[in-house]
């Protein structure tokens, strides 16, 4: 069963939960796009069971980690015991996790290299298990952050699908911290829609409504939901 995308608003929504859920619907409405074209990526890094539990409980079912070894040790069991939880890789992934995080999250929104695509395509081989994998962009091209250049985008999402055989669902950009997300989040939209890829993992916390406005498919959001790290 596919999770829903977003959840009806009442009073049995734990406070930021319900918070957001209001705030995304807002602007789906401004943007004037269905609510149900945005899926909540509740980002559950560092935080433990007994504080995604109620998250759960209010009926949230897509969920963000950061690192496979965090997600390894925590979500079998949550899994076990909420059915239809999707799992959503949001962080980096080593090529020697390929095998671990094909076999347990849903989605992969960090593929950014040759050597993850070849151990991400030898373990979905193995494995016949097809999570959704999203491009990584480095929008700002900050020598610190992974990602593929803007520049080398046509051509690495080329190389996923031609030598890799791998299936690309979308694309996913963080923007800099001191920059204007829009610019971004136009420039990861367009090269999407020249390469036929129709979601888009943009926004976060501070800047979810103007990646809606954007055209984000999935918002991923941490700290308006659970609270600071």
């Amino acid at each position: 069963m596919t999770p829903q995308n977003f959840l009806p608003i009442t009073p049995h929504l734990p406070n930021g939960l319900a918070t957001v859920e209001h705030d995304i619907a807002r602007a789906c409405e401004d943007a004037r796009r269905d609510r149900q074209s945005v899926t909540l990526i509740a980002v559950s890094k560092t935080f433990d069971a007994d504080a995604i539990t109620p998250v759960i409980a209010a009926g949230q079912r897509v969920f963000g980690e950061n690192r496979v070894q965090e997600a390894k040790a925590k979500w079998p069991g949550l899994m076990s015991a909420y059915p239809g939880i999707a799992l959503h890789l949001i962080g980096p992934l080593q090529s020697n996790k390929a095998r671990e995080a094909v076999a347990l999250f849903d989605a992969v929104h960090s593929v950014d290299r040759p050597s993850i695509c070849e151990a991400l395509a030898k373990e979905i081989d193995s494995q016949k298990r097809r999570p959704e994998l999203f491009v990584q962009l480095n929008t700002g091209e900050e020598p610190q952050k992974a990602g593929v250049a803007p520049g080398d985008a046509d051509a690495f999402i080329a190389a996923c699908r031609e030598k890799y055989g791998l299936s690309i669902t979308g694309l996913m950009c963080i923007p800099p911290v001191n920059e204007a997300p829009a610019p971004h989040f136009a420039l990861t939209a367009k090269i999407a829609a020249r390469n036929g890829l129709t979601k888009l993992s943009m926004g976060m916390s501070a800047d979810f409504a103007i990646a809606i406005a954007f055209g984000a498919t999935h918002v991923r959001i941490g700290s308006a939901i659970f609270g600071t790290r």
